[in-house]
């Protein structure tokens, strides 16, 4: 039953997969904006026994770039070269995630956190400015929150912050809660994510876009999880979203980065798209009223992975951004 359908994250449609497939072409005018190449010299660096993948390229500012489930640095190729003119550009693959080494850990936000926290100190990254997704924006945010004296700005899109979470109920995804309430079933979650690989086949494949992922991008996506074994990090991300007070321990990272963006100068910028997923254009403007020194941007039409739909958009709206708050 779960092979006819991929979810949208926004939980705001099902689509089949030949619905998905029929998705127009884009005009031939932007199709330079969805290169598939990853025109970056990959580098690794040993953190806490495991090999992390990272890009590390161009001077000034740094920018660093955190990505989520299931993605890698790749994510960001497309938005990527819109910044490197203008700073310093990293971007790392979660331990588990991409070219990153996949140890025998729990995965957990905890352990992911050990990971970020330690590649930031090992590679000395100053002042940084961290631009953020999905889990991503809760290493992020996690960081600032804890290290806010070496954080310059915060960059978020389709990010884990309130009012969408910590959420009191599963209800929060709409109608599509009673597919998350299954990917948080051991036996059901296992099911989709390890046997089916229905994130990446399925949810990034195919759902959460608006125009057809290109078979060359989507095998690079597919590349780290080709072996069902490699998954577990991908089935563990679902488990530690915080719902109804579970995992606790992530109710409290959340509310402490919450607190954090509700009162810090920190510059920060938060970009949306419509309908959104997890940042719909309502809660953006909730977070406009309630986030201090946050400035919010529309960058065009989507779900979740926008980075895919609108990299021009997020692109130069950091850049422009990064010229009003930090360029005298």
């Amino acid at each position: 039953m779960f092979r006819t359908f991929m979810l949208s994250i926004a939980g705001v449609s099902l689509l089949s997969t030949a619905q998905a497939q029929e998705a127009p072409d884009v005009p031939s005018y932007r199709a330079a904006e969805f290169s598939a190449e990853f025109p970056f010299e990959s580098k690794f660096i040993e953190i806490n026994g495991s090999k992390m993948h990272y890009i590390d390229e161009g001077d000034g500012d740094i920018f660093l770039f955190l990505h989520g489930n299931p993605t890698s640095s790749y994510l960001w190729r497309n938005v990527m070269r819109h910044v490197e003119p203008h700073g310093r550009i990293v971007a790392v693959d979660n331990i588990g995630f991409g070219k990153s080494d996949k140890p025998d850990v729990d995965y957990t936000l905890q352990t992911q956190i050990k990971y970020t926290d330690a590649f930031i100190e090992e590679l000395g990254l100053k002042n940084v400015i961290l631009v953020i997704h999905d889990w991503g924006s809760a290493l992020g945010l996690n960081y600032a929150a804890t290290h806010s004296r070496n954080v310059k700005g915060v960059v978020m899109m389709e990010a884990l912050i309130p009012p969408m979470f910590p959420a009191d109920s599963v209800d929060i995804f709409g109608p599509s809660a009673g597919f998350f309430n299954q990917l948080r079933n051991p036996e059901t979650g296992r099911e989709l994510i390890i046997n089916q690989n229905i994130f990446i086949e399925q949810i990034i494949g195919n759902a959460s876009l608006t125009r057809s992922m290109p078979k060359e991008v989507l095998d690079v996506y597919r590349e780290p999880f080709l072996d069902p074994s490699a998954r577990e990090p991908i089935y563990v991300w679902p488990q530690e979203l915080p719902i109804e007070g579970v995992p606790a321990r992530n109710v409290k990272v959340v509310e402490r980065y919450a607190d954090w963006l509700k009162k810090s100068r920190t510059p920060k910028l938060l970009q949306y798209v419509s309908p959104g997923a997890l940042v719909t254009p309502d809660r953006a403007d909730w977070a406009a009223e309630n986030f201090r020194n946050i400035e919010t941007q529309f960058v065009g039409y989507g779900t979740h992975f926008i980075q895919e739909d609108n990299p021009q958009a997020i692109g130069r709206g950091i850049v422009d951004w990064h010229r009003r708050n930090f360029k005298n």
